[in-house]
């Protein structure tokens, strides 16, 4: 199997050396002093369950590597749309496209079935711009239920997690999921098939729809958000609006919002990606987590006013943080 990572930042470079050590033929692409301190030290990972270090090939141009069987996404959704020149040198005709997303992802609709199948969600796919660049078809749908961080250039530290589940926008359990599962799993990652991959979708978008954007708001970490009783109201709310849209869709989400909660509030004094980004100075990827889901709101006819507040705000906020 050859695989290329695009995109090989704290989880991308955490599931390429994990696919390296499986014995993939695996490629990096990442740019900077990260780039530079793979090339001359592999990617070190420091973990609870073992450090390890991973010498696969890293490169800045695709071309070097060329078509390969799966490439793994580990860039942001805001940038897929502009991705095309670094992802074209790596697809032949049945390359599949491992998208670790958060939020509702470009492919959403397709071989969906009903009355929605086939439709586009502007929010994470304007005009089919993405469409254009990761062709639906390659797509296999991957919920990271991992958390690692960049210690340093070229050092992956693993907090928790080694899930990555992964399904075909059919529903159908493919021999191309098979098959990556089993390498991820040969490289010590739990990588399960699911049936249906928006189940999950959706239980991992419970919390980064309402605490994602409220940290970002608030500067808040995970346990501030859940000790404070207004925001944990607000919190709460944005998740049953959020489980109606679901449920409109015709998705059971099998997690309720009680257990979702506790999960969060064990977290600790974590701080968001988006916070982490406003921190930093980045792009806020919010489209993807609480727009696309104000857009199918509108679709489906249900109500979302606490979500479309918090969309108003927090679309401002990341405005003026880009501007």
């Amino acid at each position: 199997m050859k695989v290329a990572v695009l995109g090989a930042g704290a989880i991308g470079a955490y599931v390429g050396a994990a696919l390296h050590r499986a014995g993939a033929d695996t490629h990096l692409v990442a740019r900077g002093p990260h780039l530079a301190a793979m090339r001359r030290d592999g990617v070190r990972v420091l973990s609870s369950r073992g450090d390890f270090t991973a010498r696969a090939h890293a490169t800045d141009d695709p071309a070097e590597i060329g078509p390969v069987d799966f490439v793994f996404l580990g860039l942001k959704a805001n940038s897929y749309a502009a991705c095309g020149p670094l992802i074209e040198p790596l697809l032949h005709s049945t390359t599949a496209v491992v998208a670790a997303q958060n939020g509702i992802p470009w492919w959403y609709f397709h071989r969906y079935g009903g009355q929605h199948d086939g439709h586009r969600v502007e929010s994470v796919d304007p005009g089919g711009a993405v469409s254009a660049v990761l062709a639906p078809e390659r797509a296999v749908g991957c919920v990271v239920y991992a958390a690692t961080e960049l210690e340093g250039p070229g050092i992956v530290r693993h907090l928790e997690g080694t899930r990555f589940s992964i399904g075909e926008p059919d529903r159908t359990v493919s021999a191309r999921c098979r098959a990556f599962s089993e390498a991820m799993v040969a490289g010590g990652l739990k990588c399960p098939v699911e049936p249906d991959i928006r189940g999950d979708i959706w239980i991992k978008l419970l919390g980064n729809i309402s605490f994602n954007p409220i940290s970002a708001l608030a500067r808040a970490t995970m346990r501030q958000m859940c000790l404070h009783g207004g925001t944990r109201k607000v919190i709460e709310t944005m998740m049953a609006e959020t489980l109606a849209v679901a449920e409109a869709l015709g998705c059971e989400v099998g997690v309720s919002i009680e257990r979702r909660m506790a999960g969060a509030e064990r977290v600790g004094d974590h701080r968001t990606s988006t916070l982490q980004d406003l921190e930093r100075g980045k792009p806020l990827e919010l489209d993807a987590l609480l727009a696309a889901v104000v857009e199918l709101a509108d679709i489906t006819g249900v109500e979302v006013p606490t979500l479309r507040t918090v969309h108003a705000i927090s679309d401002l906020l990341a405005l003026r943080s880009a501007a």
